[in-house]
């Protein structure tokens, strides 16, 4: 489990300010969840595109396709036209520092990109509503844990944003279990798996973080002087009988 952003050691004291700036893109880059292809492709894009206006724009093009009922196919190549067009937009805002006065916006604009092309392939091909549901419940899940780990400090793993697959890699497999007419055997697959890297990666770490925690307060309560340790045994006995 990663405690902080991974960075290459340094003998002199950090600037705040840009130790401030490091973790603000760090935290931006991790609630974007970008699975292994945007890893590959990182140093390969240049300085990238403005990443609000073309995730923006990723979105609204998604949307479109789904009120002018573009995939009434259900099948057929096609079918990958959404995953296709976020993935072309959004990789490459990928290098990007994400320190613009609105950048904050980019994680939940690829979100949103990422969720509406969800629904609206699989609601194209007639996949079961509540399958959908619970397969966004996980992925939603799973950005939930993300913002709230790097609050406290806690920055997941690098590897679980690869084996997640990342936004990218999700979709482009929901469009190609789509676009052979296999889309709710693709989606219930896709989702076992990913609830069960997410809940297993998400309570180990957590149950860890408080073991450490546990055998540091033990520590500290051996380091402590036979009064102190005394006193707080009486203290918490008083607290509990009240």
């Amino acid at each position: 489990m990663i405690t902080q952003p991974q960075t290459t050691p340094v003998t002199t004291t950090p600037d705040p300010d840009e130790e401030r700036l490091r973790v603000q893109t760090a935290r931006l880059v991790s609630y974007r969840d970008d699975g292994p292809l945007a890893a590959l492709l990182r140093d390969r894009l240049g300085p990238g595109l403005p990443p609000v206006f073309t995730t923006l724009v990723a979105l609204v093009a998604v949307a479109a396709l789904a009120f002018t009922d573009t995939l009434a196919a259900g099948s057929g190549p096609i079918m990958l036209v959404p995953a296709l067009i976020v993935v072309a937009l959004v990789v490459p805002t990928v290098p990007r520092d994400h320190l613009g006065r609105f950048d904050w916006l980019v994680p939940p604009l690829v979100r949103a990109a990422e969720f509406l092309a969800i629904l609206t392939i699989g609601l194209a091909t007639d996949t079961p509503r509540w399958l959908l549901f619970v397969l966004l419940y996980v992925i939603g899940y799973h950005t939930y844990d993300t913002v709230y780990r790097t609050r406290q400090g806690i920055w997941p793993p690098a590897w679980i944003f690869k084996a997640g697959l990342g936004w990218e890699c999700r979709l482009i497999v929901i469009g190609a279990g789509a676009a052979i007419g296999q889309l709710t055997i693709v989606v219930a697959v896709l989702t076992a798996y990913l609830f069960v890297l997410f809940a297993a990666e998400s309570v180990t770490s957590w149950v860890r973080l408080d073991k450490a925690s546990t055998q540091a307060q033990a520590s500290d309560d051996l380091e402590a002087a036979p009064e102190e340790a005394a006193e707080r045994a009486e203290a918490e006995a008083a607290q509990e009988k009240a």
